[in-house]
């Protein structure tokens, strides 16, 4: 058994049993509520920079398999939760969350009182933090805490980023949604999926730290995806002669990307039809000439209730973001249309004049809820009608 230490920047200190891999990591400690998807949480790269706690007391009881992942490797700095199931029971698992997390380098917690953590968090607000499975101090814990930079200002879309660009799923061999197989078959459980429509859409999506099932719906679509590295200027992306361009999401401060910032707003003047989701919501936001500020504690996990204003529909979305944009900032020729039900902050944007829209939520969400998917029906339907 190995030990381990969370402490946080405010003095506080947890005790736990270690699990994963044997190692150290600053980040900023926050919590998801989501009851399931701890293996799409941990692959997502906008966790990057973060410890993240589970506020469900049992994790781990379906495993890991290498289906689901939503990247090339999971980011998250560290990992906490109340109780590591011991068994793992899923057709589809391919390893433990343990083995999965000492494979790659990233030290878990178990143990802790996560519900005292969370309303700690809840009240002062996302922390700094350090996780540990090393031997070390409380003292030495607490000053690493406390001397570690933070979120704010740091740019970490270039350490997420794919480096090169490249066209999604080609062979369509990655993309189509999982289907259980009912009765006898040939094929193999795994690999039955239902059929895709032609990829007969071109568009670009900008890669600032893009979760892959994004992908696999933009494809589910008839969208053909060229991805390119989120430094990828408004003019080279324009080369590929798309139909449309999508924002993806990503990690970090939004008002740290500049360039990303002068890509946005070259686009949206351009008059080509544009789709953001999260962090490319974000840099719309500041695009259109808005601001974003950072929130207490964020809203991460599957059960946030957003309003749509222009038809009173509530979606129950899926959201994983620190910062937020400032309503106040914005210009008059854009339109804030949806709402957190919680806070009231700004969940949606459409701009009146050009052909771009945008959402703070993740309509892909792999494990649910899929109230919001239909948007990327909306985005085809915008390019088919040329950008009206």
């Amino acid at each position: 058994m190995m030990k381990a230490i969370l402490a946080l920047e405010d003095g506080s200190v947890f005790h736990g049993e270690g699990f994963g891999a044997r190692a150290t990591a600053c980040g900023e400690v926050c919590f998801n509520t989501s009851m399931t998807g701890y293996q799409e949480i941990l692959t997502d790269p906008s966790y990057k920079g973060q410890i993240v706690s589970m506020t469900y007391p049992l994790i781990g009881n379906y495993g890991v398999n290498l289906q689901d992942v939503e990247s090339w490797r999971p980011h998250v700095a560290g990992f906490v939760i109340r109780e590591l199931s011991p068994v793992v029971s899923n057709w589809r698992a391919d390893l433990s969350l343990g083995d999965y997390l000492a494979q790659n380098g990233i030290p878990g917690i178990q143990g802790i009182d996560t519900r005292a953590l969370t309303k700690k968090l809840r009240v002062r607000g996302a922390l700094n933090g350090i996780i540990s499975t090393e031997d070390m101090s409380e003292a030495e814990a607490l000053a690493q805490a406390k001397a570690w930079q933070g979120l704010v200002g740091v740019d970490y879309v270039k350490e997420v980023t794919h480096k090169e660009a490249f066209v999604w799923d080609a062979k369509d061999e990655q993309s189509a949604s999982f289907n259980l197989t009912r009765g006898s078959s040939t094929v193999p459980a795994r690999q039955v999926c239902d059929p895709m429509p032609p990829a007969d859409i071109p568009i670009v999506a900008y890669d600032f730290g893009m979760k892959y099932n994004i992908l696999r719906r933009l494809r589910q679509h008839g969208f053909r995806v060229q991805v390119v590295p989120a430094t990828t200027s408004a003019e080279e992306a324009l080369k590929y002669k798309p139909a449309g361009i999508f924002l993806s999401n990503g990690p970090g401060d939004p008002a740290a990307l500049g360039y990303a910032v002068r890509a946005a707003t070259d686009l949206v003047k351009s008059g080509i039809p544009i789709f953001g989701i999260c962090l490319g919501h974000q840099i719309l936001g500041q695009a259109f000439g808005g601001k974003t500020f950072k929130l207490k504690f964020g809203h991460r996990g599957a059960n946030q209730p957003v309003k749509d204003l222009a038809s009173g529909r509530v979606e129950i979305t899926s959201q994983n973001h620190g910062f937020a944009v400032d309503p106040k900032s914005l210009p008059g020729e854009v339109t804030v249309d949806r709402v957190n039900l919680n806070d009231q902050t700004v969940e949606g944007m459409r701009h009146k004049k050009q052909p771009v829209f945008c959402v703070q939520y993740h309509p892909e969400a792999s494990p649910g809820p899929h109230d919001s998917t239909p948007l990327f029906a909306q985005f085809r339907a915008m390019i088919e009608k040329g950008g009206k």
